[in-house]
């Protein structure tokens, strides 16, 4: 299986510790978040988060660790689980945590690969994509809507 999911970033800056907690599951109000494949919905979305929160979340049993990533044992929705990443960037050790779909032996390096590009390039400015996937993550669920099939 080969994943057509664009990598995207969907919080701007540093996600603190009850950011992070809430990106997890940025779509826990979706309507029919129990039908279907939701594997697409979380999939390529990525967000920075610190050392200590990266630790923290190191002390649970991992599904695999390589190197500077892990995988969590728990799985959001069917083969997609969290994947954590140190990565060094500009001289430092930044932190990232991202859903790829494990089905796909590929995904974990090619996500690592987007979040490297990504966070190098010149201008580091959001695109719209990403400032609308950003405004999104930091809406609270209560003014989030859902289009429906219609």
């Amino acid at each position: 299986m080969t994943s057509t999911i664009l990598p995207s970033k969907v919080f701007q800056g540093v996600a603190k510790r009850s950011d992070m907690f809430r990106l997890f599951d940025r779509h826990a109000k979706r309507p029919d978040r129990v039908y279907g494949d939701q594997s697409a919905i979380h999939t390529g979305g990525w967000f920075e988060i610190d050392e200590i929160s990266c630790t923290y979340l190191d002390i649970l049993p991992p599904l695999w660790m390589r190197g500077p990533i892990f995988a969590m044992r728990e799985s959001m929705t069917g083969s997609v689980t969290s994947v954590f990443f140190a990565v060094r960037i500009d001289g430092a050790v930044r932190y990232f945590h991202t859903y790829c779909d494990l089905s796909d032996p590929g995904e974990v390096e090619a996500m690592r690969l987007a979040i490297v590009t990504r966070e190098t390039r010149p201008l580091r400015a959001m695109s719209r994509e990403e400032r609308l996937e950003h405004i999104w993550s930091t809406t609270t669920d209560d003014y989030r809507g859902y289009a429906g099939d219609r």
